[in-house]
Parts: C-alpha cells; sequence; structure tokens
C-alpha cells in the first residue's frame, strides 16, 4: 500500500546515526541523502535495501503524540539485534524482544523510542 514514508526530526545527524544503527541489523541502511543546499535547508535521509528508500527522516518538528513503524525483520536474531543496537545507540527501551502473542502465535518484536520519542519496533512473523 505505502511507498515510503517520512518523519521530521528535531536533530538530522543524531537521528541519522540513531537510524543507521538501528536498521543495519534489519539490512536497511542509508541509501539515499538530499543535502540541504538541494532541497531549501532541508536535509533528508532515506533507509531501505536495494537503493530503494523507503523510510525517511528530515529536518523539522517532531510530531506530537507518538507515531509508530514497524520495520520487517528476517528473524528473532535480527530483531534482538535491533533492539540492542537501538540501546547502545540511544533509544529508550518501549518493550524488550519477545513474544507477542495477543497479535498472533509467532509474532516476535521489540520497541523502542528513538531520539524524539516516536516509537519504532522490529517485528518477524516466522516461527524459530
Amino acid at each position: 500500500m505505502l511507498d515510503h514514508v517520512g518523519i521530521p526530526v528535531s536533530n538530522y545527524e543524531t537521528s541519522k546515526v540513531f537510524y543507521s544503527k538501528v536498521l543495519k541489523p534489519l539490512g536497511y541502511e542509508l541509501v539515499f541523502e538530499v543535502s540541504s543546499k538541494e532541497n531549501a535547508g532541508n536535509p533528508q535521509a532515506g533507509f531501505g535495501a536495494n537503493n530503494q528508500p523507503q523510510f525517511w527522516i528530515g529536518v523539522g518538528k517532531p510530531i506530537k503524540g507518538r507515531v509508530h513503524f514497524a520495520f520487517v525483520a528476517k528473524s528473532r536474531d535480527a530483531v534482538r539485534a535491533f533492539y540492542d543496537a537501538a540501546m547502545k545507540a540511544g533509544g529508550s527501551d518501549n518493550g524488550a524482544p519477545g513474544l507477542r502473542p495477543h497479535y498472533h502465535e509467532n509474532y516476535y518484536g521489540a520497541f523502542v523510542l528513538d531520539p524524539d520519542g516516536q516509537n519504532i519496533e522490529a517485528v518477524c512473523h516466522l516461527a524459530e
């Protein structure tokens, strides 16, 4: 349904480093960046796989309230690596890695808050 999404962040460089670290265990990386000069003073970073940016951050006032993004993980180990990377990169715990059987029996996820307090998740739907 969606091709890509983007969110504003209060500190572009901090968030770019944070997302570079936490998305790496899931197989995603910074694949495209638009400079401040190219985009009227609003640099943007696009993260994804196979040179296709699907998750974007850009300078702006963070969204009031909390947004939620769940990133696909290929394994439960990748979910745990995402969570560990987020904790080391300055994220806050919002739900340690584990099964969430109230969603479905194989739902294995981890939730963290990014530097602006947004709820991000890695989830694996496979039985292990």
